[in-house]
C-alpha cells in the first residue's frame, strides 16, 4: 500500500511539473526572447491573419510564385509525406508530370532544368521557402500576368531572398506567402503610380 501511496505522488508531482509548470516557463521565456516565433510567426496584413510563415500555402494562379508540392493538401493537421520510395514507379510518374507543368506553366521548352523543390513535396508536406533560382525561373510569367517588367519582379525575388543561417546552415530561400504578399504591394504600388 506504500508503494502505490508513493507512486501516485510521484504521479501527481511529475504531472504537475512537467505536465504544466514546465510547459508554461517555456511559453513564457520563449514569449519573452521570441514573441513572434512562439505566437506561431503569424503573418498579418491589413489588420488580419493571412497565414504562418512556417507553414506552405497553396499558390495556383498564374500571377503567384508557386511553392512546393504538397502531398497533403498544405493542411498542416495533416502533415505527411507520400511515403514513396525514389525507385517507385507511381512517384517517378509524378514527378514526370510535375516537371512537365512546371515547364508548361513557366514557358519553358522540355528540356528546361526544373529546380527539384518544385516538383518534389517535402517530408512534412508544409516546408514555406523555395530556392532563389526556383522563384526566378517563375518571374516571367508572373510579370506576364502582372504586366509588370520581369526584372522588377526579379529584384524583388532578390531583396526577399535570405542567405543560409550563420552563413554555413541551411541553404539560401525565399518564404514564398511573404514573397506574393510583396509582390501584391509591389503591383498595388505600380497600379497608382502615374
Amino acid at each position: 500500500m506504500k508503494e502505490l501511496r508513493t507512486a501516485c505522488l510521484l504521479l501527481a508531482v511529475l504531472t504537475v511539473l512537467l505536465g504544466a509548470a514546465y510547459p508554461l516557463a517555456v511559453t513564457g521565456v520563449c514569449r519573452l526572447l521570441w514573441p513572434r516565433r512562439a505566437d506561431g510567426s503569424l503573418v498579418r496584413t491589413g489588420g488580419r491573419t493571412v497565414g504562418s510563415a512556417l507553414i506552405s500555402q497553396s499558390f495556383t494562379g498564374p500571377s503567384y510564385f508557386h511553392g512546393r508540392p504538397s502531398d497533403c493538401g498544405h493542411d498542416a493537421a495533416g502533415s505527411a509525406s507520400s511515403n514513396l520510395g525514389p525507385s517507385n514507379p507511381a512517384l517517378l510518374d509524378l514527378v514526370r508530370q510535375r516537371v512537365a507543368d512546371v515547364r508548361r506553366t513557366n514557358g519553358l521548352d522540355s528540356a528546361a532544368a526544373v529546380p527539384s523543390e518544385l516538383v518534389l513535396a517535402s517530408a512534412s508536406g508544409l516546408d514555406p521557402d523555395l530556392s532563389p533560382a526556383a522563384a526566378m525561373l517563375q518571374t516571367r510569367r508572373i510579370a506576364r500576368a502582372r504586366n509588370l517588367p520581369e526584372a522588377t519582379v526579379a529584384a524583388l525575388v532578390r531583396r526577399m531572398s535570405r542567405g543560409a543561417f550563420l552563413g554555413v546552415f541551411c541553404l539560401p530561400r525565399v518564404n514564398v506567402l511573404e514573397l506574393n504578399l510583396a509582390l501584391d504591394s509591389l503591383s498595388r504600388n505600380a497600379a497608382v503610380e502615374p
